[in-house]
């Protein structure tokens, strides 16, 4: 009696180990591969809803968002319309991009990091995002090295206020950063400058590259601070142009071999001007990376 207690308890132990084995596996979820939308800034204008299930037919399951007012919110939606959008799509949202507020404009935007910003980060945490990124910097908002310390503070509050709703502030740089001012750089000031809990970095590796810098080193010298990347190829031609991955001179390949280093939880194609649709471009750059990267 004890023997055949045994053999079945073995043996109904060993068909759930069959049966759980098989559909976890079966069922493992797809790479992330992401898509920074001012790509497709002009049709998101138009049409989100038709822009976002296109982005989704080509194979894309992430999206990052592009610059967030608190009139417009998302494209136009509320943060619970954006959400159900995305989520109809297969889509998620993991980051988005934001404004710091200092360029002056004729009416103040709303929804800045110096202007609003709580209502930012709480509409942000109702669609659902893991990380707010400083954008871009007009050449307004630039200065000196000690402007770009007066700044980094700023970056420091607003990931205080990010760290609360249970979101990473970010920000994301483009060539200007590299610039020397008196032997020190404004991109090596923000790092140093910022606690490296509160502000970490999407990394733009065409940006940095075209710039001289080598996106590796960087790592090596902030491991774990760049959970964010953009990818974006660079043209073969003098003018070093935007490409689509994999058609030009950037060694993804290799970069990429270093995203544990990098601490890159999440990246998204950015491709700021097309030679034609695009929609042509993000198909090319998505067939590369879903071949060569993931």
């Amino acid at each position: 009696m004890t023997s055949r207690r045994v053999f079945i308890k073995s043996a109904s132990a060993l068909s759930a180990a069959v049966f759980v084995k098989g559909p976890l596996h079966a069922f493992k979820p797809a790479p992330l591969i992401g898509l920074q939308l001012y790509t497709v800034r002009d049709a998101m204008q138009q049409d989100p809803v038709a822009t976002l299930e296109h982005v989704a037919k080509i194979g894309y399951n992430s999206v990052e968002t592009a610059t967030y007012t608190a009139s417009q919110q998302f494209y136009g939606m509320d943060p619970l319309a954006f959400k159900k959008v995305l989520k109809d799509n297969g889509l998620v949202v993991p980051s988005g991009h934001y404004r710091l507020g200092e360029e002056k404009t004729a009416q103040p935007v709303k929804g800045t990091m110096l202007l609003e910003w709580q209502k930012a980060v709480d509409d942000a945490a109702t669609v659902g995002l893991k990380y707010m990124v400083c954008a871009y910097l007009a050449e307004s908002e630039r200065g000196s090295l000690d402007h770009y310390k007066s700044l980094a503070e700023e970056f420091n509050k607003a990931g205080e206020t990010c760290k609360k709703a249970g979101i990473q502030f970010c920000y994301h740089n483009h060539d200007f950063e590299f610039e020397a001012q008196g032997g020190g750089l404004p991109y090596d000031i923000l790092l140093s400058n910022t606690d490296k809990n509160l502000v970490k970095m999407e990394m733009d590796l065409y940006w940095v590259t075209k710039a001289g810098h080598d996106p590796i080193e960087i790592f090596k010298k902030h491991p774990g601070r760049f959970p964010l990347w953009h990818v974006k190829d660079m043209t073969n031609t003098p003018d070093k142009t935007f490409a689509a991955v994999g058609t030009g001179s950037i060694d993804f390949k290799k970069i990429f071999q270093d995203k544990a280093v990098a601490g890159m939880k999440y990246f998204f194609v950015e491709q700021d001007k097309c030679p034609g649709s695009p929609f042509d471009s993000i198909t090319e750059s998505y067939n590369y990376i879903k071949k060569n990267l993931v």
